[in-house]
């Protein structure tokens, strides 16, 4: 199967032994390009599924997320937010109280100590507001990468980087775009590919392409929009 004309790659087939060194890296930007034309034209509100008001929702909300599904996350989050209501909240938050309200989440214990403790330095450190850089982000207790990018392109429309979660990870492989599996080095890897502009969309673009159709253990490459050049296609 071939890419559409107009892009100009050459036909790539797991046949004929794709691997990442045959693709130059402007072949992999022009593969990026129309993995994020298409899938725009499939999720063209593409976002984060999670349900949020501002950015310190945003930023529990993530932390809840971890090894649990965003609409999980949903479902606490309404009664959590109407009980805590800003940094100040959540910093005085009894721990074993908050391990209750969001038990369901999974590893609850550990969130509950992440959230007070990084709401606790919000209050202290930067006055009440969550930080708006990547660097400010990491500094809080429990705040990695992928929830500093997360909060500040979903809450602040910053593109400090690029979101990569197991969906991310596992499509960015699948589509010959990385052949790392730590999110560190894909992240560089499609930074080096991605338009700066385009690093919040793009995964969420492969999120929802990742549940929807390029599922982990039987992705559905007949239904899906990108097999024209994925090199996975009908593995």
């Amino acid at each position: 199967m071939q890419l559409e004309p107009e892009h100009g790659l050459q036909k790539k087939s797991c046949d004929a032994g794709f691997t990442m060194k045959q693709a130059s890296k402007e072949e992999l930007a022009k593969r990026a390009s129309w993995i994020i034309t298409r899938l725009k034209k499939e999720f063209p509100e593409a976002r984060t599924a999670l349900i949020f008001s501002d950015p310190l929702e945003l930023l529990v909300s993530t932390i809840l997320s971890a090894q649990c599904t965003d609409a999980r996350v949903n479902m606490v989050t309404p009664a959590l937010f109407a009980k805590y209501r800003n940094a100040k909240d959540f910093a005085s938050a009894g721990k074993k109280e908050l391990e209750g309200e969001i038990k369901s989440t999974g590893f609850y214990r550990m969130k509950a100590k992440h959230i007070i403790d990084a709401c606790t330095a919000i209050v202290d450190r930067f006055n009440g507001k969550v930080p708006r850089t990547l660097d400010e982000l990491i500094s809080l207790p429990g705040v990695g990468r992928k929830t500093a990018n997360c909060v500040l392109g979903g809450a602040y429309g910053i593109q400090s980087g690029i979101v990569v979660d197991t969906h991310v990870i596992r499509l960015s492989n699948r589509l010959g775009l990385t052949k790392n599996e730590s999110p560190e080095r894909i992240e560089k890897d499609l930074i080096e590919l991605i338009p700066k502009k385009e690093w919040y969309r793009f995964s969420n673009l492969l999120i929802l392409h990742g549940r929807k159709t390029c599922k982990a253990r039987t992705p559905l490459c007949e239904k899906c929009t990108l097999s024209a050049d994925c090199p996975s296609a009908e593995l």
